[in-house]
């Protein structure tokens, strides 16, 4: 098959697995780079290196997922326009999500004295970590606007169905970081500065290679056609649909925000253990994501087509795809669950507890996957609007599990009320789905 799939072209199995692949596999180098950051300032021989790499990677990771949305926005109307087969369109989506990124970038770099301020206040360090961090965000912040411009060209990858182009970017981004980091901090003796500046250099080359692989953005005058990108109609739809999705966004991340912090009142094993367990979740959605992507760019380009019979045929595919892949995920956890944990910590009482709720997680996937293929479907069809308000509800019916449950079953509690949650945005999803269908005539 080609890269892309010319519009019209029919919505099969093979396509699907074009589309999700690739993304499953970019999405396992994630860990990997993260592990090598770890192990390289681990050399040094002193703790405060590595919970400053810790610290200040999650910060940055905070600050700029508030510009997540730009890659599912750009997914879903990048999909529409190339169904509708308005090549002009593509290359200005492409254009305004650079522009997002630079402007958010700018002003990221120019708001550094002020972020860092609030995120140690919310998350206080001793002297020498927060040093060292500070040291770290410092040369990595000045990666902001491409950080977030590479959102934008990932959301037009997917959107164009150009995966094994988001492939190549992140195997070249964290193969260049985990040289780098090598050569800077155990070569040069560069310590955490060397960490940060690996990653600096990895998100500008990055940006750059993935601007080459959009390049068909760039064949024709569509990328600078100004008043097309500017156009007031087209710039408002752009800014409702990414406002929906960031708001939707801080509703899921606030939840398992307090599921978090509930878990930290149950005692220091059982906080331990959840976090051990939450992992599970965490490759779960790595995994799953490809199939979930596949729904964003196969529903998206139905839409444009204005084809009922694909849409239905992409998100069926597509789910068929991302349950199979929860039920083998699901026997893993099952069979080889208890392994994965004694791999994981090496403290028993940890084990031992992270053992009693295993359960839960062999289960997860079966009860989440339907959330995340609903996902794609609505950021493809960029009903982001419904998707907002099925959060509101899913959240409203979480929080009511958790007044019941948490109380009575304790950890288990917890661990149910979070299952209620996924399965209840899917349910509101799926009330809302024959709507959207209706739609697309």
């Amino acid at each position: 098959m080609a890269d892309t799939a010319a519009p019209g072209s029919p919505i099969t199995h093979r396509r699907v697995l074009h589309i999700a692949i690739p993304i499953v596999l970019s999405n396992a180098t994630v860990p990997i780079l993260g592990a090598v950051d770890t192990g390289v300032v681990g050399q040094m021989g002193a703790a405060a290196p590595i919970g400053a790499v810790g610290i200040g990677a999650v910060i940055l990771s905070a600050v700029y997922w508030i510009f997540g949305f730009l890659r599912m926005g750009t997914t879903g109307m990048v999909a529409q326009a190339k169904g509708a087969g308005d090549v002009a369109e593509t290359g200005a989506l492409l254009t305004r999500g650079m522009l997002v990124g630079l402007i958010g970038g700018v002003v990221l770099v120019a708001l550094q004295a002020l972020i860092f301020w609030g995120a140690f206040q919310l998350s206080p360090a001793s002297d020498e970590v927060e040093g060292l961090a500070r040291q770290y965000l410092s040369i990595r912040i000045w990666g902001a606007p491409a950080a977030i411009g590479i959102y934008a060209v990932t959301g037009w990858l997917i959107g164009m169905e150009r995966t094994r182009g988001v492939l190549m970017l992140q195997l070249w981004m964290n193969g260049l970081n985990i040289g780098l980091d090598l050569w800077f901090v155990l070569g040069l003796g560069w310590g955490v500065g060397g960490v940060a500046t690996a990653t600096l250099f990895a998100e500008w080359t990055g940006l750059a290679l993935g601007l080459w692989l959009c390049r068909a953005a760039f064949t024709g005058h569509q990328w600078r056609d100004w008043p097309r990108v500017f156009d007031p109609a087209r710039l408002k739809r752009m800014l409702q649909v990414n406002g929906d999705i960031m708001i939707r966004s801080v509703l899921l991340t606030g939840s398992f925000m307090t599921f978090l912090f509930l878990a930290a009142d149950l005692g220091d094993e059982t906080l331990a253990a959840n976090q051990v367990l939450i992992q599970f979740l965490e490759i779960t959605a790595f995994a799953l994501d490809g199939f979930a992507f596949s729904a964003e760019a196969l529903v998206g380009v139905a839409v444009g087509a204005r084809n009922r019979a694909d849409l239905r045929r992409a998100a069926i595919i597509a789910s068929q795809w991302g349950l199979g892949g929860a039920v083998l995920l699901g026997a893993v956890y099952w069979l080889f669950g208890g392994m994965i944990i004694d791999l994981m910590t090496t403290a028993e009482g940890v084990r031992a507890e992270a053992r009693s709720y295993l359960p839960w997680l062999a289960i997860a996937p079966l009860l989440s996957v339907a959330s995340w293929m609903y996902d794609g479907v609505f950021i493809g069809a960029t009903w982001t609007r419904q998707m907002r308000g099925a959060m509101f509800e899913a959240v409203a019916i979480y929080l009511v599990a958790l007044a019941i449950f948490l109380p009575w079953l304790g950890n288990h509690g917890l661990w149910l009320s979070l299952m209620v949650l996924n399965v209840a945005r899917a349910a509101t999803l799926a009330r809302r789905y024959p709507r959207l269908e209706a739609t697309v005539t």
